[in-house]
């Protein structure tokens, strides 16, 4: 799909703002990023996810080039006057959310959508910060790394307007994300209710000593997950039947997992202050070997995935 005529904004230059910027430059929009640090700094995160892409062949010199000229930074609201889609990218702090709509409500005059890349906020409790055009507001919710992963959910609050929707949904399908639409929004939104139902299941049959981590995971990788990059669960038990998959839910569901809280094996390890990467032991062990390991692997999946619309 081809670029629309569009301008947009990002307020927040962490590690989504910064990705949604090299995505969307790399399919041909302008894009002014708004961030609170100097530019320099965010130059050069932006110019280190296209070293990465350029090394790949992903992108030439000259696309690179191309790239770089629709990108803009600035630490003033003016700065988004022109914007039509503004996306919100700042930490998951509904009071710091309400300030930052309040400046965008003020200086974003053209403004169709403004989208928030929250992972847990609720768009209905998100639009109670905006006074002027709440029927605006959405939840734009990519998975980590937005310029990679092609997956994006947008979900509605009760105001939004499907005019808002709409363009959303046209505007991300043409920078080669594949977007899910949430009908009414719920906690955890599509993509996280689902992985952490699994999750739920995964860390139940720990604590309950039927299986180590390690086997959960090589039982993961090595089973049905493969099998969903390239048919959808829906379709795979339509296969499969309705008569034998009633048969199955009846006799496996009272035995699986109905937690309401996070499992012992996290609170313990909580509580031990081993939280995982980040302090190096977790539920495994981490080194810097490891970490860079695990981020090459994370990401292999989805380099098959890329297929911006690149400016030529």
């Amino acid at each position: 799909m081809k670029p629309l005529e569009l301008k947009i904004g990002i307020v927040g230059m962490g590690a989504i703002g910064a990705n949604f910027a090299a995505l969307f430059t790399g399919n041909g929009y302008k894009t002014t990023v708004l961030g609170r640090r100097a530019q320099s700094v965010f130059m050069a995160i932006y110019d280190g996810l296209y070293d990465t892409l350029e090394k790949r062949n992903l992108v030439t010199a000259r696309q690179r080039e191309l790239c770089r000229s629709l990108v803009s930074y600035t630490t003033d609201y003016a700065g988004l006057a022109d914007a039509d889609i503004v996306i919100e990218s700042v930490p998951e702090d509904i009071t710091e959310k309400y300030r930052v709509y309040e400046k965008i409500e003020a200086a974003c005059e053209k403004i169709q959508v403004l989208a928030s890349a929250t992972s847990a906020l609720s768009p209905d409790d998100l639009k109670k910060g905006v006074k002027k055009w709440p029927e605006k507001v959405l939840v734009a919710h990519p998975f980590n790394p937005p310029h990679i992963v092609p997956f994006l959910e947008i979900v509605r609050s009760s105001e939004t307007e499907q005019k808002a929707v709409d363009l959303s949904y046209n505007f991300f399908e043409s920078c080669g994300r594949k977007v899910c639409i949430m009908k009414k929004s719920a906690p955890g939104f599509i993509a996280n209710r689902l992985q952490h139902a699994l999750l739920r299941e995964a860390m139940y049959m720990v604590d309950n000593g039927m299986a180590d981590p390690e086997d959960i995971d090589k039982a993961l990788m090595n089973s049905f997950m493969p099998r969903y990059t390239s048919i959808g669960i829906f379709e795979h038990h339509d296969a499969y039947g309705m008569d034998m998959l009633e048969k199955l839910q009846n006799y496996l569901y009272p035995h699986l997992a109905a937690g309401t809280g996070s499992p012992d094996m996290v609170v313990s390890k909580v509580k031990a202050g081993n939280l995982g990467m980040k302090t190096g032991r977790g539920i495994y062990e981490w080194n810097e070997e490891a970490i860079a390991d695990f981020k090459k692997r994370a990401a292999e999946p989805y380099w098959r995935f890329f297929n911006w619309n690149l400016p030529s």
